[in-house]
């Protein structure tokens, strides 16, 4: 089995190599990681991308938008997943955008994780019938478990989501009343054994 190390490294050069700066292709290295280590076929798709590569080129997005989209032709994971990280402090005011033709989209998922860590919000991503939960680049949760993932978005939607708990105000009443429980009332003997107590200064 091939380490996360080597998974990464393996990654940057074969995308240095590919055409991108060592810049991009150390950011391509560390989302591979990412995909890897979630349980994503990231080299797989990594790979066929770029021998797809060499045939066909892929349109690359600057300035993402609240909808994306081109007339022909499909956008490149990539540079769109770099330029993700590098603005979206700035996509999170739109609270949701969509890219219409994206090549290989489970390469973008990694880029869009670290971005969630970035901004301490969850992301919800779809595309087609494919759902995913970024949780602060932690996890990513999925409906599309041991699937075949397509290597052709025709709509991906990126949602910013508002951090709220999971539980109710109810439940949380009631948990911390039975924590209550372990709480110990401060007495004059706990007072005189607490840190500090019983020193005299000879000064």
């Amino acid at each position: 089995m091939k380490s996360l190390s080597e998974i990464e490294t393996t990654a940057k050069r074969a995308s240095r190599a590919a055409g991108y700066s060592w810049g991009i292709a150390e950011e391509v290295g560390k989302s591979i990681r990412l995909s890897e280590l979630f349980g994503f076929p990231g080299i797989k798709h990594l790979n066929q991308y770029y021998q797809n590569k060499k045939k066909k080129n892929f349109e690359t997005i600057k300035l993402i938008n609240k909808i994306n989209k081109l007339n022909s032709s499909t956008f490149c994971p990539i540079i769109l997943g770099v330029n993700f990280i590098d603005q979206v402090k700035k996509i999170e005011t739109l609270k949701k955008c969509s890219v219409e033709n994206l090549s290989y989209p489970l390469l973008l998922l990694p880029f869009l994780s670290r971005g969630s860590e970035i901004i301490g919000k969850k992301l919800l991503v779809s595309f087609d019938d494919s759902k995913f939960l970024l949780n602060f680049n932690l996890s990513i949760l999925s409906n599309f478990w041991n699937k075949e993932i397509p290597i052709l978005a025709n709509q991906v939607e990126i949602s910013f989501l508002n951090n709220e708990d999971n539980f109710t105000d109810h439940d949380w009443k009631n948990l911390y009343k039975l924590a209550e429980n372990t709480f110990v009332e401060e007495t004059d003997s706990l007072k005189e054994g607490a840190a500090g107590s019983g020193l005299t200064d000879n000064d």
